[in-house]
């Protein structure tokens, strides 16, 4: 019994999971990793960027490997307010980001998945348990398996595998975190969203020149107001791949559910009409839709958490556990699930070494956590995630930064306003000076 027992199943083969299998076998662990897809990405259809440098923790020189898993590495940025015909983007490229390693990554995470599994696979060749670790590939798990109100290990079917640990990784579906208790049944849709993506092609020329690209330089582009979105609370993205680019929206559900039923749109609807945005429509003229996909994202409240993250015998990361932040200065959730996996890792890792799998050890997931700086930002930046649902920036802000655009760099045979006056004028027509003010506090407490 005891030569068949794992030092940790790790139950989901997304970015969380499969950092928790590098990091254990890097550290000479008996461990299995359950992936529900036929591979690691194939149930995976989101992609974005992976922001910070733990890829480079986990594989060193990545981009040395011609067959790396990332698309592009970040070198532009923009973020762009619109109104119903314009668009006023803050925007900002740097050399600074071409030196590896690079602080952003675009994926598609089908592939990127798949080649951190290969990665995970070479690790597990090189360990002590070449024949005992395993990825398990197209099994779905249906319990948490207990004893004594300690997980002792996981039912696939028939099947019954024992661990010391259970390392839950299992995405926003998250299933047995709270078959377990951990979550409640259910999560309100007012912390939920979602994302709906588009992948289309190009040939990458023409890619490179529309976008200004060089080499593996990539673009990634937010876009905030009504008009992008329908007057659904959220907003549109565009990440520049190898051969194409991903775009779509992340829609609060709450609000999407009562504006189409108001409307009588589908959601499909919604993003044809992102797509035809005069700002939008010249990006993507001539390219072919390759792929289309929605699925469901944390909206990055702390409440949606599950009520903890560790238990006698057991950890969540990444998604499982909502871990996702969209403070207005970027989405992150690839990186969160990358760290968070590796904390995890550590946590069994120290807990194998004092032979203790209990709650008090298992606690130890969430000092890291916290010491971290995905707690940290989540803890810190709550105010920025509830700024970003916020009407006047969403609908006032927009509409009257483009207004003002529009005045400010039209020239006409007369003479020129003063710029006070262009702004003044455009204030008075879509806000007013105290609710400016009142955002603009509100922005200055929240970041």
């Amino acid at each position: 019994m005891e030569e068949d027992k794992f030092d940790c199943i790790i139950v989901g083969g997304g970015i969380a999971g499969l950092s928790a299998a590098l990091t254990l076998a890097k550290a000479n662990k008996k461990f299995l990793l359950i992936e529900r897809g036929e591979f690691s990405g194939a149930k995976n259809v989101s992609g974005g960027v992976l922001w910070g440098t733990d890829l480079n923790r986990l594989v060193p020189n990545y981009w040395e490997d011609e067959n790396a898993g990332f698309e592009r590495f970040i070198k532009h940025r923009k973020l762009t307010f619109a109104d119903h015909e314009s668009g006023f983007s803050l925007d900002f490229k740097s050399a600074h980001y071409e030196t590896p390693p690079y602080a952003g990554l675009v994926v598609l995470r089908s592939k990127f998945d798949n080649w951190l599994a290969g990665k995970v696979e070479e690790a597990i060749a090189e360990s002590d348990f070449a024949e005992d670790s395993l990825v398990a590939t197209n099994i779905l798990v249906e319990e948490i398996v207990k004893e004594n109100g300690k997980v002792i290990g996981i039912r696939a079917g028939e099947d019954v595998f024992h661990a010391d640990s259970v390392i839950l990784a299992e995405g926003v579906n998250n299933l047995l975190t709270r078959q377990i208790g951990l979550q409640d049944d259910y999560v309100p849709a007012d912390y939920l969203a979602t994302g709906i993506k588009e992948v289309i092609r190009f040939d990458q020329k023409v890619l490179e020149d529309r976008f200004q690209l060089d080499g593996l330089s990539g673009m990634s582009n937010e876009f905030v107001g009504a008009s992008i979105t329908s007057g659904i609370e959220g907003g549109g993205f565009l990440y520049t791949n190898k051969e194409s680019i991903s775009i779509g929206l992340v829609l609060g559900i709450k609000d999407m559910r009562e504006k189409l039923k108001k409307s009588g749109k589908s959601i499909y609807d919604v993003l044809n009409d992102f797509k035809a945005h005069p700002i939008i429509k010249d990006m993507i003229k001539g390219g072919e839709v390759v792929e289309y996909s929605a699925h469901v994202v944390s909206m990055g409240d702390k409440r949606v958490m599950p009520k903890e993250l560790y238990a006698d015998g057991v950890l969540i990361a990444g998604e499982a556990a909502n871990l996702l932040m969209n403070s207005g200065k970027a989405i992150q959730g690839m990186d969160y699930a990358m760290h968070s996996g590796i904390l995890a890792a550590e946590t069994v890792i120290e807990a194998k070494e004092k032979g203790d799998f209990s709650a008090s050890s298992m606690k130890n997931y969430r000092t890291k956590l916290e010491n971290s700086y995905v707690m940290k930002d989540m803890n810190n930046l709550q105010g920025a995630v509830h700024l970003l649902h916020d009407k006047t920036l969403m609908n006032d802000v927009p509409n009257l930064v483009c207004d003002f655009a529009k005045d400010f760099f039209t020239i006409k045979n007369e003479p020129m306003q003063p710029t006070r006056k262009i702004f003044g004028k455009a204030v008075a027509k879509h806000s007013s000076w105290l609710d400016l003010i009142k955002i603009g506090i509100k922005g200055a407490k929240a970041l």
